[in-house]
């Protein structure tokens, strides 16, 4: 069970392809600043190359991707992932934004082998690494991807944003809710959380920015900030089923109902969390 950009996820049905697909959506929209920092980010790490050609591995719904084509207007985006629900969304959206012709999407399961690419200046991976079964593998043909001089712009995660009071009986329920999450992505997404740094290095790359952004939103949260918080506790609520306690699990039924003590009704909700970014060059 994941919050982020689930892209190794052959065992999902499409039922929860289109959820998670729904999720990866509300969480760009509910946070509209970070892309476009990230991006920016990039861009200062560039020193006037010209950017012509973006891999986009693990694109999801593709957010980064058309993030990246409103950041570089002059390149072209490969927006790879192993759901064809995901990348169906992707085209669907580049339509509507007229960028179609800018976006080529390819369906391929990275554990089974590397596609067929052509050299990029660019490469972008967004919570997705973490779900390949070799990392080291992959990292070592994303630097053969990457034209020397070229970027690597690495996005990863620890844990779900959280959203509860810090204090008191909901702080302590969010607290567990994440140590049973921990527990779950230990024993199915043992490369959540680990060393990129070293990792990226041991690929190759020079790492030339390692910053963790932070995100919190104060009340009163934008209705889409209140919808993503109703939509990761319910996923993670869902996904738990089997570690929580029986009075935990009543708990978030309660604050994931429409009554008066749901969430809906809650003045105190934020959005809090910290984005780890890694920007590293092929030499």
């Amino acid at each position: 069970m994941s919050h982020d950009h689930q892209h190794q996820h052959g065992g999902h049905d499409h039922g929860d392809e289109s959820a998670l697909a729904d999720l990866l959506d509300l969480d760009a929209q509910a946070l509209p600043e970070y892309l476009p920092e990230v991006t920016a980010l990039i861009r200062d790490h560039l020193d006037d190359r010209p950017v012509r050609r973006i891999l986009d591995m693990g694109t999801g719904t593709g957010t980064g991707a058309l993030a990246l084509t409103r950041r570089f207007p002059d390149a072209e985006v490969t927006a790879v992932d192993i759901s064809e629900h995901m990348l169906t969304r992707l085209r669907d959206k580049a339509s509507a934004r007229g960028v179609a012709d800018r976006i080529r999407t390819l369906r391929a399961d990275l554990d089974a082998g590397w596609p067929e690419l052509e050299p990029v200046d660019l490469a972008w991976a967004a919570n997705s690494l973490h779900h390949t079964a070799d990392p080291d593998r992959v990292l070592t043909d994303l630097f053969a991807t990457i034209r020397p001089g070229g970027l690597l712009a690495l996005a990863e995660l620890n844990s779900m944003p959280r959203f509860l009071s810090t204090a008191g009986e909901l702080g302590d329920l969010e607290d567990r809710a994440h140590e049973a999450l921990a527990a779950e992505t230990a024993d199915h997404v043992p490369h959540l959380g680990s060393d990129w740094t070293t990792l990226l290095t041991k690929a190759g790359f020079e790492i030339e920015t390692e910053r963790r952004i932070l995100i919190s939103l104060t009340p009163p949260l934008p209705e889409a900030a209140a919808r993503l918080a109703h939509s990761t506790l319910q996923r993670m609520r869902t996904g738990l089923a089997d570690r929580l306690s029986a009075p935990d699990a009543t708990a978030l039924d309660t604050l994931l109902t429409a009554g008066p003590e749901g969430l809906a009704s809650r003045p105190d909700l934020t959005v809090r969390d910290e984005r780890p970014i890694w920007i590293a060059r092929r030499p």
